[in-house]
């Protein structure tokens, strides 16, 4: 028998959303222990919109948005179609079903959410998809006040919005700053922000405020929490996992697991070993990654040691990306939906429709350049009335950095075919391809990529350009250009589960008393990203049936326990 140093019913490794299944425990009545290995509650959650993506929710329902589980699943399979065991129907469906499920339960324990309006889901309207929703299935937290976590208000790591309260669903209205749109939302932002400071509040909004509320939730509880606790083992008896190893405070605790462990952390984007080994030849770097720190694949490397199968290793949650003039990626959105923007390869060509989903970006980067090359690095190219009218990185319209031309990270020119000769593009394939997208442009249809007929791509262009929102020539000097990367926000392959959120082996077979949800997992989203927090929302939703499941009282070993 294991000597023990700690014991517990349920184990939670990572302090993501997976946290709603020690919640849920907690809830249950078992004793629950959450390890995280840094010194911050959150993980890339934290650094994140915070949306979840949920289709047929109550928040739906009370606002009379038609959904129904049906609709979802066949936008899961018009969109994602066979993607193998981690997208599986029965996957699917516990996703579904349980993500409703969830938010009841998160409501009752006192998560405030709201429904983000218009945030189509990234395939509605998309020609060949079909059980999208325009106005949009996701949800988020509601603005907190991290004073009331105490002692715990500066143990959350950062987000990305610094001292502005902005919802996740206002941003790309704040953006067009040069619109009454974009003025009405700055001035709801403003305002929030300024009575939220007058108060003497520390308000935040997007993952923060999901994960800060999470983090109130499980400290009313009073589960155990520990940070700088790392997970160096999984300890298994008579073929079933009864507990874990976890380094703190220079030793190693054994701690035991009486109903189960859950594995609820991070992918592996910062190991530079697990992303060449896994890229099959494709161009990678950890340096294009604005994944967590601690997005390090330790995890995925014990599980895969104790037998657990893996899937989709080779995929991410891919965001083109530009590097900034001190080596800091930054992630492309706006900027390439926006009128006045095209990207092309090193041959001056459009390849892509330039606003789909940032995973399919991605992926039609490397696709590309593993067809003709001279995709990674491509260029977004836009001009100046781009620049005039929308931000580009964190700079706001009409003010471009003086470094980042002078470092190189941003080129401008007066005219294409010296924009082309500095960023070593064929410049008779840049002009032609310019005239042919201009006229396109002109008329407000794309016939080479349908750009701007997406419900997802239209929320994030320009409502006040005719006659195609995402569609305006790229002809007014001068003209800027940045290189872009196929980067990430964190790997999307991993551990292979069943709906039940159990780890399987490489025989297909549950491995009893280990779970998995988030990014160490193959997601359920197979290869697609389905709308906006389809990752945190699959993390919350599988880390809530795992809890179910490990807690079910008297359950035997094996038995398929979903509620």
């Amino acid at each position: 028998m294991t000597d023990w140093d700690h014991s517990t019913d349920f184990l939670v490794v990572g302090s993501g959303a997976g946290v709603t299944g020690a919640i849920r425990a907690r809830a249950l009545g078992k004793d629950v222990l959450v390890v995280e290995k840094t010194d911050r509650f959150g993980g890339s959650t934290c650094m994140s919109g915070g949306v979840m993506w949920l289709p047929d929710n109550p928040l739906m329902r009370r606002e009379g948005v038609p959904d129904s589980a049906d609709a979802a699943l066949r936008y899961f399979a018009t969109v994602v179609g066979d993607a193998g065991p981690a997208s599986s129907p029965a996957r699917r469906q516990a996703y579904v079903r349980a993500g409703s499920e969830m938010v009841d339960f998160l409501e009752s324990e006192g998560l405030e959410l709201r429904r983000c309006e218009g945030y189509s889901d990234y395939y509605s309207g998309v020609r060949g998809c079909e059980g999208g929703s325009a106005r949009g299935r996701s949800v988020e937290a509601k603005v907190f006040d991290k004073k009331q976590l105490g002692a715990w208000q500066d143990r959350i790591r950062p987000g990305f919005a610094g001292g502005l309260a902005v919802y996740t669903g206002e941003a790309s209205r704040l953006t067009l700053m040069r619109t009454r749109v974009g003025l009405t939302v700055l001035a709801r932002a403003g305002l929030r922000t300024s009575l939220g400071r007058i108060r003497g509040q520390r308000l935040v909004t997007n993952g923060v405020a999901l994960s800060a509320r999470l983090l109130q939730i499980l400290l009313r509880q009073d589960a155990t929490i520990w940070l700088d606790s790392a997970l160096t083992d999984l300890v298994v008896e008579d073929g079933r996992v009864v507990g874990a190893v976890v380094h703190r405070g220079g030793r190693d605790l054994r701690i035991r697991a009486r109903d189960g462990v859950l594995l609820a952390a991070g992918g592996f984007a910062r190991n530079k070993e697990m992303r060449e080994r896994h890229a099959g030849g494709r161009p990678t770097s950890d340096r294009w990654t604005s994944a967590n720190p601690g997005d390090t694949g330790e995890v995925i490397r014990i599980a895969m040691a104790h037998g657990a199968a893996t899937d989709m290793l080779d995929e991410a949650w891919w965001m083109p990306s530009w590097i900034m003039p001190d080596g800091t990626p930054n992630m492309c959105m706006s900027e390439r939906t926006r009128p006045g923007s095209i990207i092309v390869d090193a041959e001056g060509r459009r390849y892509f429709n330039e606003a789909v989903a940032y995973q399919e970006a991605g992926q039609q980067m490397y696709a590309r350049d593993r067809e003709l090359g001279g995709a990674v690095p491509s260029w977004l190219v836009v001009d100046s009335r781009h620049r005039g009218h929308y931000p580009f990185g964190m700079s706001p319209p009409g003010r471009t950095p003086k470094e980042w031309i002078t470092s190189g990270a941003m080129k401008r020119a007066d005219s294409l075919e010296d924009l082309a000769g500095q960023c070593g593009i064929d410049a008779g394939g840049l002009l032609k391809t310019v005239e042919r997208f201009n006229t396109f442009a002109a008329r407000g249809v794309d016939e080479d990529f349908h750009r701007g007929e997406g419900d997802h791509e239209r929320f994030y262009g320009d409502p006040t350009h005719a006659p195609n929102p995402c569609l305006g020539p790229v002809s007014k000097p001068p003209f800027y250009a940045v290189a872009l990367y196929p980067g990430d926000i964190g790997t999307s392959g991993g551990i292979l589960c069943d709906e039940l959120a159990r780890v399987l082996d490489t025989e297909g077979n549950p491995v009893d008393g280990l779970y998995a949800t988030g990014n160490c997992t193959a997601s359920v989203m197979g290869r697609k990203y389905l709308g906006a927090g389809a990752s945190i929302a699959a993390s919350a939703v599988f880390g809530h049936v795992a809890a179910n499941h490990a807690s079910a009282a008297e359950r035997e070993p094996g038995a398929d326990i979903a509620d």
